[in-house]
């Protein structure tokens, strides 16, 4: 008997391509119910940049994959694909494993800005849909095959990334903060104030929380159902820190230096600790710290509780990446072109990898891979090589399986033959007369 075997060969993209935006039959769809995938900006609503995975012990690189753009969008990770944006106005969706392209889409850039504003934005994948802002507009797009499945045009440039809770998409663009129809795109509210709003919003208990930029200076919680003000608490900064809402605090940065912790119900500072520079980090909450990058090249570690100071680790330049904390290690970037793997408890350096320009897109960690964008145009998977398709072996496998298997073929039909022969007296030579 022959056996065949079927063997699947893909190898990574390493350079951007013009792909339409509504190829893709090879996107992975099945998702594993003990995954725990980062689908959205800091990972999940109360944007705590927390993840149960397991992480890279080195900086081994799965992949990488080169758009044509610097990337300062932070990936998003679902159901075995990478979502990301880059500078030259196109959403990617990449093979988790691979990073094989599935689709790209193409966005229109704000008339009003000097280049494509994907950059700051983040995707927010939510059942079978991608939400992402660039230039003045929102997306929803098919996540499957990229497919636009409706925009709307905010007319305000879109640095805040999209947070989608109970049926509404919450985001910030140009000084409003709007509230979209999450099937439609249709406006449910928006709400007005002084200056831009950089700062994503974080959902919790109903109420959309917030911070907006100079000369506003003001951390807003707002209602998630009309998007009236619950409380308002003005810093003496621009905030563009995006807030954790982690057992009922709410912990935000500040252009001030500061790092605050807000009362999540009443907005009642319970404490604050200085740091030297602006805060544009947005923090992490694990096991009991917060974990936040500052403008003074320093990634510091904070009790959640008392604001008393932990570590810090000193890079070579602004950190304004958000970290990640997964299997007891803080991933973030730095304006020194650099990804680092500290160590959560002790700030000790575990790893580091030096990428061709600043690393501002903040990292993101599923199934034990680290993603990460750098201004170099590239985005980064970080894995162990086990996570890598070795199809070395199940080819040497197929070739040796079928090797075997035609030898036993051919044996046993030799075999056969032989039984079939008649006996040796039937065979003799015949008399001559």
């Amino acid at each position: 008997m022959l056996l065949v075997l079927a063997i699947s060969m893909s190898t990574p993209a390493l350079s951007i391509q013009t792909v339409k935006a509504n190829v893709s039959s090879h996107i992975e769809t099945a998702q594993a119910t003990d995954t725990d995938w980062w689908p959205m900006f800091r990972h999940d609503l109360d944007h705590t940049g927390y993840s149960t995975s397991t992480g890279p012990a080195t900086n081994q690189i799965l992949w990488s994959y080169t758009t044509g753009g610097w990337v300062d969008s932070n990936p998003t990770v679902a159901n075995g694909t990478v979502y990301v944006g880059s500078n030259d106005a196109k959403v990617y969706a990449l093979n988790a494993t691979t990073g094989k392209i599935l689709w790209a889409y193409k966005t229109v850039a704000w008339s009003q800005w000097p280049a494509p504003y994907v950059m700051g934005s983040c995707p927010t994948v939510a059942g079978n849909t991608v939400y992402v802002g660039s230039g003045e507009t929102v997306y929803a797009l098919n996540a499957t095959t990229g497919i636009s499945q409706w925009s709307y045009i905010t007319g305000g440039v879109m640095g805040s990334s999209p947070a989608v809770a109970g049926g509404a998409v919450y985001v910030g663009s140009g000084d409003m903060i709007f509230a979209l129809n999450a099937t439609t795109g249709s406006k449910m509210w928006n709400f007005t104030t002084r200056q831009y709003f950089w700062s994503s919003p974080a959902v919790a208990n109903s109420i959309v929380y917030v911070g907006a930029d100079w000369p506003d200076n003001t951390v807003y919680a707002l209602n998630a159902s009309t998007g009236a003000v619950v409380w308002s608490y003005e810093t003496t900064a621009g905030v563009n820190s995006s807030p954790a809402v982690v057992n009922g605090i709410t912990y935000i940065g500040s252009d001030n230096g500061n790092i605050f912790a807000l009362n999540a119900t009443t907005g009642e500072r319970l404490w604050t600790y200085r740091t030297n520079s602006a805060v544009y980090s947005s923090p992490a909450f694990a096991n009991g710290a917060i974990y936040v990058g500052s403008y003074d090249d320093n990634v510091y570690a904070l009790n959640a509780t008392t604001g008393a100071f932990m570590w810090e680790y000193a890079t070579s330049g602004p950190v304004r990446s958000s970290p990640a904390v997964a299997d007891g290690v803080v991933y973030v970037g730095s304006w020194d072109d650099n990804v680092y793997a500290l160590n959560a408890t002790t700030g000790a350096l575990v790893w580091k990898y030096k990428t061709g320009n600043i690393v501002e897109s903040s990292p993101a960690v599923a199934n034990g891979v680290v993603y990460v964008g750098s201004e170099d145009d590239k985005i980064y998977a970080f894995g162990p090589a086990s996570q890598k398709t070795n199809y070395a072996g199940p080819i040497i496998i197929a070739i040796t399986t079928i090797v075997l298997a035609t030898i036993a073929f051919y044996t046993i039909a030799i075999v056969r033959r032989k039984r079939k022969r008649p006996p040796d007296s039937t065979l003799a030579s015949p008399k001559t007369t």
